[in-house]
């Protein structure tokens, strides 16, 4: 099992909805996953409405997908650059540090990721 942020094993982000780019419960990445799947997030309405804003709409279904969108309070794999993209516009959503994945690391500090870590 890969780490976490926290240099532990990496916990399960949420599986009602099922969220990770395998789409097994886990932000785990891997070749394939070039958008990094790797930060777990709580949903907020402000989150939700700003990447819709910015093309990848999150809250509305897609059954042809299984997808049944996202609602305020959901826990979902964000791509890392997208979390950093709306930590920079004041818009990011709480992060579960235990089912982050270490990787996330590379693109923000593990400060910055504890200051906005969900209670």
């Amino acid at each position: 099992m890969p780490s976490n942020v926290l240099s532990q094993p990496l916990q399960c982000c949420g599986t009602v909805p099922c969220t990770g780019f395998y789409r097994d419960g886990y932000c785990r990445t891997g070749p394939e996953d070039r958008g990094l799947h790797t930060v777990c997030a709580v949903m907020t309405v402000e989150f939700l409405a700003f990447t819709r804003a910015r093309g990848n709409d999150l809250s509305t279904p897609v059954p042809e997908y299984d997808f049944p969108g996202l609602k305020p309070g959901d826990r979902w794999c964000l791509c890392v650059t997208r979390w950093v993209e709306a930590f920079n516009a004041g818009k990011a959503p709480p992060v579960v540090l235990e089912a982050t994945h270490l990787h996330a690391l590379e693109f923000v500090p593990l400060e910055t990721l504890k200051a906005c870590a969900a209670r």
